[in-house]
């Protein structure tokens, strides 16, 4: 039996990247998959091919996490054409980084909109079938660098910190219904992203983490899978740090 067998999730920005590993992975434990991202580019129908090649159901759909209105509609969309949704990934983010006093209004509020009130913005619109169902696992993708800060990235940071509190209270909410609410913190992992800082940056954070490397895609996958499924059936309300020991 696998893992995720007869369960739908729903997960933001997934063409690339992090979101991407994470619906490859749910996809191979059964979950039908419903994926977003802002444009049908090439990533995204690959990342539709690619799942459908695991043999489950999956579909991706172009729209904004950080709209309010869309989002609804996306989430009631998801339901007419898979009937249902278990697992809500908000992972849609992005950096706009900066030092504070160089910072524009317009990198803060893109940051914050996409980051933070996305999750609001979807959590929002799967609670009422969940509610329905009485049953349900959110996830939140926050950071490391929403526990511990870091210079130049107030924005990102405050959005990430901002995940963290939404989790705890979203768990506390919807916890007598069976409704479980967790964030991620993932610290340096390697993608497309942190490919573009230097050998010596990427140098720099190794000798900054215990393990002695950047973690991938596919290890915080594994964390999103644990608390998508039924293993962490009485796991609400907390943050997984998969970091390599780097915040502890």
């Amino acid at each position: 039996m696998k893992l995720l067998e007869g369960k739908v999730a729903v997960i933001t920005g997934a063409a690339r990247g992090i979101g991407k590993a994470i619906a490859l992975k749910f996809a191979e434990e059964g979950a039908d998959v419903a994926f977003t991202d802002l444009k049908a580019d090439e990533n995204f129908l690959a990342t539709e091919k690619e799942l459908q090649a695991l043999g489950v159901k999956a579909k991706g759909y172009t729209s904004n996490a950080a709209d309010y209105n869309a989002s609804q509609e996306l989430i009631d969309r998801i339901v007419a054409d898979f009937g249902k949704v278990d697992v809500l990934v908000n992972n849609a983010g992005i950096t706009r980084d900066g030092l504070l006093m160089k910072m524009t209004e317009d990198q803060w509020d893109m940051v914050i909109n996409i980051n933070l009130k996305s999750a609001f913005n979807l959590t929002k619109a799967v609670q009422k079938y969940m509610l329905k169902q009485r049953s349900g696992s959110i996830v939140n993708m926050s950071s490391v660098v929403g526990v511990s800060g870091n210079a130049g990235q107030c924005n990102y940071s405050a959005s990430k910190a901002g995940l963290i509190g939404f989790t705890k209270s979203v768990a506390k909410e919807l916890g007598s219904r069976n409704i479980r609410c967790n964030a991620i913190a993932p610290g340096f992992i390697i993608t497309e992203m942190t490919a573009q800082l230097t050998d010596e940056v990427r140098a720099d954070w190794a000798k900054k983490i215990p393990l002695r490397r950047g973690g991938t895609p596919e290890e915080v996958a594994k964390a999103a899978l644990f608390l998508a499924s039924d293993l962490a059936s009485y796991v609400s309300g907390q943050v997984i740090h998969v970091c390599g020991a780097m915040n502890t």
